[in-house]
């Protein structure tokens, strides 16, 4: 099933991207997500409304690879009434509440019979944790500690309204065709529950480069997965796996609206050009940044990495998984996420976009000493850009890197200059046809 947009406003652009990702953050926060049910299903309608999104769904007991597609998982309803009556826990005040997958339950037991299907922070007691229990059948809910600790003895109502049993798993495409057959990969996963930074933030952000890129001239084709960590970028790719030929670099997002400094983890293939291009990106746009090596860990840019399929697909970040407090727990609300993070985020993935589709091996037409560049009107500046020195070395860089084989982004990386400059210059030497 395909559903169309709405169109960006005129000029391809629209008044404040940060906001609207937060606003569209705010309306995904409190749909009961997992790795299949309605709540993933109802996140891709609401995407649907903002990009062009095709949505997929394979039924329970598929085999993927070596992993099987789960049965289906909703919840009508699921709390805790205490000793006196009242409702202690209940589902419907937040997500995290029930641990993901629970079964069904419907039973009054003593409180040293619950308390081993509760689970809490206790280094961080006023916090839900999120846990889930996807492949084990099991029950639970999850509390802060503090609440815990205050509980009277007695016998407490458990009711867990859910069903698990054959239906499918759901996930969401939007592809934007290019010039060329070749892809670029943007994937995030869609499984968390209430959880703006991990993964909230990533979703937004890839709808709101895919909503930009919309509007423009692509030389490669833009694929966005939206799919349920792990075992729905497995099935994706069981699925696709004569289109992943295609696919020439890739990016996972994963926790970018948070207020830490970006940290990229690199493919399994460590040198590819989307490696270099990140690199590129952020040794120029964030001096704190952090660049590291393919960890067979963490998101979904493992399973892109698996040995079988080996593709130049790195995991995009601001603070690492697991290192900041409010990771996977009732903390990470929209609080933690902001407009302006958000929008830093997606102008700095627009600026590695730009490197991969502008990225070529430019040809010197005039290589037989420097040419006159005076003449030509491009001495002492470039294309309208301020008179500057930096300018003007782009242009003697490129002319000078420029033998067919050395790529724009090579000289860039040699010249300690932002791609952008580069390429600018690239497009004023190739107007006075100095370049092919």
């Amino acid at each position: 099933m395909t559903v169309h947009a709405p169109a960006i406003p005129a000029g391809g652009a629209w008044p404040d991207p940060g906001r609207w990702m937060h606003d569209l953050a705010a309306d995904l926060y409190p749909l009961p997500r997992s790795l299949t049910g309605d709540g993933v299903r109802a996140t891709l309608e609401r995407l649907a409304l903002e990009i062009d999104l095709e949505m997929h769904e394979l039924p329970s007991g598929m085999p993927v690879f070596d992993w099987t597609v789960p049965d289906e998982w909703n919840v009508r309803e699921a709390w805790i009434a205490g000793p006196g009556g009242e409702r202690i826990v209940d589902w419907a005040d937040h997500n995290l509440h029930l641990v993901g997958y629970s079964q069904p339950v419907r039973r009054t037991m003593p409180l040293a019979e619950l308390r081993p299907h509760l689970h809490t922070l206790p280094d961080q007691p006023g916090l839900i944790p999120y846990r889930t229990s996807y492949y084990d059948r099991d029950w639970g809910f999850c509390l802060p500690h503090a609440q815990l600790e205050g509980l009277p003895e007695g016998d407490y109502e458990v009711c867990i309204d859910a069903t698990i049993g054959p239906g499918s798993m759901t996930w969401g495409e939007c592809f934007l065709p290019g010039q060329e057959e070749r892809e670029v990969l943007i994937s995030a996963h869609v499984c968390h529950p209430s959880l703006a930074n991990d993964n909230l933030s990533g979703i937004v952000v890839a709808a709101a480069l895919a909503r930009a890129l919309a509007e423009r001239p692509r030389r490669h084709g833009f694929r966005f997965v939206f799919a349920p960590a792990t075992i729905g970028a497995i099935a994706w790719l069981a699925v696709n796996q004569k289109r992943t030929a295609r696919i020439a670099h890739g990016l996972v997002l994963a926790g970018v609206g948070d207020a830490g400094a970006f940290t990229y983890e690199r493919s399994r293939r460590r040198t590819a050009l989307i490696d270099r291009a990140v690199e590129h990106v952020l040794c120029h746009a964030d001096e704190d940044a952090t660049v590291g090596d393919f960890e067979p860990y963490g998101y979904d840019e493992r399973q892109y990495g698996s040995p079988g399929i080996n593709l130049p697909v790195g995991c995009f970040m601001r603070t690492k998984y697991g290192t900041y407090p409010e990771y996977h727990t009732s903390a990470d609300d929209l609080s933690l996420i902001r407009p302006e993070q958000l929008q830093g985020t997606l102008d700095a993935l627009l600026a590695i976009v730009d490197v991969l589709e502008r990225d070529r091996a430019p040809l010197n037409l005039s290589p037989m000493g420097e040419p006159q560049l005076g003449r030509r009107g491009l001495y002492g500046g470039c294309g309208g850009t301020s008179h500057t020195r930096v300018d003007q070395m782009a242009l003697l860089w490129v002319l000078n890197g420029s033998d067919g084989e050395t790529s724009l982004l090579e000289i860039a990386e040699r010249a300690g200059m932002p791609f952008a400059t580069v390429a600018r210059a690239a497009d004023r030497l190739a107007e006075a046809r100095l370049l092919a």
